[in-house]
């Protein structure tokens, strides 16, 4: 019991963090999961409501989407996907854990101390963006980092952004939900039951994010979501001392 009630409040907290930006429920979601649940069960779990998200607020936004920039992103994700899922199932999950927990910490420092240039990056980078994230989303459950580096060089409207990410991340998230339907993760009965049990504090949470998005500015946002990513990563790594 005590379980659902933290998968509850921690499923509500990530989506409102999704809902004002448009990413970061795996950030938040996924380090604090993997302290009370198997990496195997809580990636894919969040990766089916991130997709489910996605639909939502890609269909609500789906006309400030930059689908160039999505179109030079996705080849070298899916490729990423591919590596990251290999990785998940074959290294240990120690290191993993330990790895993501680094990985959040350096993204949560990034925004808190706001380590951005202004000037825009040449469509090129977007071959290593796509593999970084692609390998990451599947390996830690969190492709955002990779592509909000890329795509806030090359996309400067904040609701532009945030739509053209959610909708990278209804075919990029379907690709690695294949791969995880392939390797026979989606179709345990607890994983399913867990998901539909979910959507409910998810779709709260898009709701209420949705309505802050709105009042916030970009670097105030980015330094709240800094903080808790830091705070979660170090989590990680108290975990496994």
């Amino acid at each position: 019991m005590s379980d659902m009630v933290i998968l509850i409040c921690v499923v509500t907290s990530a989506y409102f963090i999704r809902g004002m930006t448009g990413f970061g429920s795996g950030l938040i979601a996924i380090p604090l999961l993997a302290l009370s649940f198997p990496l195997q069960f809580a990636i894919p779990l969040i990766l089916a409501l991130d997709f489910t998200a996605s639909l939502v607020l890609g269909g609500l936004n789906r006309t400030q989407t930059d689908w160039g920039e999505i179109k030079a992103l996705l080849p070298a994700g899916l490729i990423g996907g591919i590596i990251g899922i290999v990785a998940l199932f074959k290294l240990p999950a120690t290191p993993i854990l330990l790895g993501m927990g680094a990985f959040v910490i350096f993204v949560g420092l990034r925004n808190v101390i706001a380590v951005q240039s202004t000037e825009p990056i040449d469509k090129r980078w977007a071959v290593p963006a796509g593999l970084a994230g692609g390998a990451t989303g599947a390996l830690f459950g969190v492709s955002a980092p990779p592509y909000v580096m890329y795509l806030s060089r090359r996309v400067r409207d904040k609701g532009r952004m945030r739509a053209t990410f959610s909708c990278l991340f209804v075919v990029d998230g379907a690709a690695r939900l294949t791969w995880f339907a392939i390797a026979g993760v989606l179709l345990e009965p607890q994983l399913l039951l867990t998901y539909l049990y979910c959507l409910v504090p998810m779709a709260f949470g898009l709701y209420s994010g949705r309505d802050v998005h709105l009042d916030m500015t970009t670097e105030g946002m980015l330094k709240a979501i800094g903080v808790l990513l830091v705070i979660s990563g170090a989590m990680l790594f108290l975990r496994k001392r």
